[in-house]
């Protein structure tokens, strides 16, 4: 599948989203302004563009497996849902789970964002569901072995 994004720069120091390999399912998003993320503490970073996504489709932001792992920064509502008729500013809510003050710079990878498909779902209220092989079972009812 190709779509076409459309993307507004809305502020001088925003990036346009970018692929940085071949394949990879994730365009990074990079921060528009600085800002300081206390440990424990979350915060709502301006990327400094606007989308106009493709019909039918959706933008997932994720973390980015590199802040997580060297900083224990990560998107706090991930995946975050970008609707397909969403017209603001795309930003970013951080949290900082590690022990240090953690600098957002301008122009620092964030995140990413994946584009998707959304399913057109039609909704049918039931009196009964059939049964399957898991039935009700949840929260850890197949074992951690």
């Amino acid at each position: 599948m190709e779509y076409n994004l459309k993307v507004k720069l809305i502020h001088k120091d925003a990036l346009l989203p970018f692929r940085a390999n071949p394949g990879d399912a994730g365009l990074d998003l990079f921060a528009a302004e600085e800002k300081l993320i206390k440990p424990g503490e979350a915060e709502l970073i301006s990327t400094g563009i606007m989308l106009e996504l493709p019909e039918g489709t959706e933008a997932q932001v994720r973390p980015r497996s590199g802040l997580a792992l060297k900083h224990s920064v990560t998107v706090l509502n991930s995946p975050g849902t970008i609707d397909e008729g969403y017209r603001g500013e795309v930003k970013i809510i951080l949290i900082n789970h590690g022990k240090e003050d953690f600098k957002v710079e301008k122009h620092m990878r964030i995140a990413q964002m994946v584009i998707a498909p959304v399913a057109i779902v039609h909704i049918t209220q039931v009196e009964e569901l059939a049964d399957s092989a898991r039935g009700a079972g949840g929260f850890g009812s197949s074992g951690i072995k």
